[in-house]
């Protein structure tokens, strides 16, 4: 519904109303089971008309719920006083729509329980009800809304979903408990500090792309800032030993799943001290709200597991440890003429791995099922993989060689006594180039998690539960650069793994930085959770020399790029200690922690997968005089 401003304005003049007063509660609606002599005690109370219920003209029952939205009281109301009187309040009630917000004066009198004590997720009050004395409409709620408990709104009526939605509610509940314990744990028990930084900062090229804000100075632009990075390696060199805030962070990605154009992170840093140092201290932050939020203790330490074995045993740099089903190298097994029949590379790697699903009748119904997946849309990424695509067999006992024949007498035989199949299994094989890792993930490692996604789906297996936190450590610290990724916009075709400003990680490859610098592996570390990066943090380059050398030497930055780094250099030269930190993406934080599907479902007022907010019909077209004050123009 959309409203004309200028219409609604004169229809409240024509009304004439006096200034909105109202009493404040005597009673707040939680408090009043709790009361020892209720009985006959005049109360006044705040909150929301729930449904009313007829039972004649004369007589109505409506729940009141408090502010909340979790409690209710019953509220009686006659048309008759019994001294006899018409009750004007009778009519007024029965004239206001449900979610109205009222205020209700009223005498508490004794009421027989209902055989259900809670209606919904509405804790009711039992033991009393409120007998109707008064009600005054704080604002009307109109009849053109309409609200069912099926009622499902959109996202421009981000308000409405609030409201009606109690996970939401309690899901900002929960954000809000679990950034006190955060403040908590680190302030008073580990005595960071927390600072603000600035959001109008200036374009560096950390390796995300920003967003700019013009200014009416003639070429001039802030940037809002991916993360306070720079900021905190200021604040060490600064004589802050222990740096921390939640921060807002912007970064510019387009279309990508379930990412938000601004976003929250915890973001801390520490002076003398290494990655040790933050990942003990995020750990112990860890274990505190599992337990003190969820009543889940986590086992501790967390297990660790580096790049390198992270992307040949899961085909991720985030694994989900839960699933199981490592990969399996497989290359050395298969004839040479199954390789190129599975993928068009020479001499490439072929991995394999196994997927079990729980049916009765073992291959007939695993056939089903990955015919099914490979015929879907989901699939398409894995049959157009130009290394070739999947070779998928399923395992029967009743069958020659059980199913395997393809592979040849001698690799079906090591196939089946590495995996341990059984009638059903599906053995799924990959090729891919024979080259470094790089990136996130393989195809066989996304197909993986692809197959566990469609076999829930199906019902053929139940969703993984409970949590397996690790941390993922030595990244390499350069990766190829990507046409898709802006990088640091170096001409070396080397870019930043996660930003320039990591440390390698021992002397062996700082001496690798002048003759093989892909190689090098730096001191970085993520925080995973079933399969989610919660976080990534790094030791720091400390040294202006050092840090110059890797992004003039071997990133390559032009003067220009290098400029802008200029501030940094020098603060760094002005005997910046060792330092270290880590941002935990708070936002996915709570998502996992709640076990939600979308990081939407954590914050109050998030952006569409276009990057709009649909409530505010934001971003908002520019006019011309806003072009023209800021020295802009519209490119065709």
């Amino acid at each position: 519904m959309h409203l004309n401003p200028s219409s609604g304005l004169t229809s409240w003049k024509d009304t004439k109303r006096p200034v909105l007063t109202f009493p404040a509660p005597t009673h707040e609606i939680k408090a009043l089971s709790e009361l020892k002599s209720p009985i006959g005690t005049s109360v006044i109370l705040h909150g929301y008309l729930g449904a009313r219920a007829d039972l004649s003209k004369n007589l109505c029952f409506v729940p009141l719920l408090d502010k909340e939205l979790r409690h209710s009281i019953q509220i009686v109301s006659a048309a008759k006083s019994s001294s006899g009187e018409i009750g004007l309040a009778h009519a007024n009630l029965k004239a206001l729509e449900p979610n109205t917000p009222v205020v209700v004066r009223g005498l508490l009198r004794p009421r027989v329980p209902a055989p259900s004590k809670h209606v919904g997720h509405v804790k009711r009050t039992e033991r009393v009800e409120v007998a109707l004395a008064d009600v005054q409409c704080l604002n009307e709620f109109p009849k053109d809304i309409i609200t069912t408990p099926d009622t499902v709104f959109p996202l421009e009526q981000r308000h409405l979903q609030i409201r009606s939605d109690e996970r939401l509610r309690d899901a900002l509940t929960f954000r809000a408990n679990a950034a006190n314990i955060c403040r908590d744990e680190l302030s008073t028990k580990h005595n960071f500090l927390e600072v603000e930084t600035p959001l109008l900062f200036k374009s560096t090229p950390e390796g995300a792309r920003e967003f700019i804000v013009p200014l009416r100075r003639k070429g001039l632009a802030y940037a809002l800032p991916q993360s306070p990075q720079q900021f905190k390696q200021i604040l060490m060199a600064s004589g802050i030993p222990k740096y921390f805030q939640l921060a807002k962070c912007f970064r510019d990605e387009g279309m990508r799943a379930d990412r938000q154009p601004e976003f929250t992170q915890l973001d801390l840093e520490m002076s003398f001290a290494t990655g040790e140092s933050v990942m003990h201290c995020i750990e112990n932050l860890v274990l505190r709200l599992w337990n003190d939020l969820l009543q889940i203790t986590l086992l501790s330490p967390f297990p660790r597991m580096t790049y390198q074995e992270a992307m040949s045993q899961y085909g991720s740099d985030k694994p989900d440890v839960r699933l199981g089903t490592p990969i399996w190298k497989v290359d050395y097994l298969l004839p040479v003429d199954l390789v190129q029949k599975i993928s068009p590379l020479t001499d490439p790697i072929v991995e394999a791995i196994t997927f079990r699903i729980d049916v009765d009748d073992g291959p007939a119904e695993t056939r089903k099922f990955i015919s099914k997946f490979m015929d879907s849309p989901e699939a398409t990424t894995f049959n157009k993989n130009p290394e070739g695509g999947p070779g998928i067999f399923i395992y029967d006992s009743r069958k020659p060689l059980q199913g395997l024949q393809p592979l040849g007498f001698e690799a079906a035989e090591a196939i089946d006594e590495l995996f341990g199949a059984k009638d059903g299994d599906l053995i799924v094989l990959q090729a891919r180039a024979k080259a470094p890792f790089s990136g996130g993930s393989t195809k066989l490692g996304d197909l993986r998690l692809a197959l566990h996604r469609e076999a829930v789906k199906q019902g053929l297996l139940q969703p993984l539960t409970g949590f397996a936190p690790l941390w993922i450590t030595d990244f390499p610290l350069f990766s190829p650069s990507n046409a898709s990724e802006p990088g640091q916009g170096g001409e070396a075709g080397l870019a930043s793994t996660h930003h320039p400003f990591t440390s390698p990680k021992s002397s062996d490859d700082v001496d690798l930085l002048l003759s093989d610098p892909i190689k090098v592996v730096g001191e970085h570390y993520d925080l995973v959770v079933n399969g989610v990066e919660l976080g990534g943090g790094s030791r720091r380059v400390h040294d202006a020399k050092v840090q110059e050398f890797i992004m003039k030497d071997i990133l390559k930055m032009s003067s220009g790029r290098l400029a802008e780094f200029s501030h940094l250099l020098e603060v760094l030269r002005a005997g910046c200690p060792p330092h270290a930190g880590i941002a935990l993406g708070f936002d996915r934080l709570i998502t996992v922690m709640l076990g939600r599907e979308t990081v939407r479902d954590v914050i109050a007022f998030p952006k569409s997968g276009k990057g709009d907010d649909p409530l505010t019909r934001s971003p908002g077209v520019m006019r011309q005089e806003d072009l023209e004050a800021y020295h802009l123009r519209i490119r065709e």
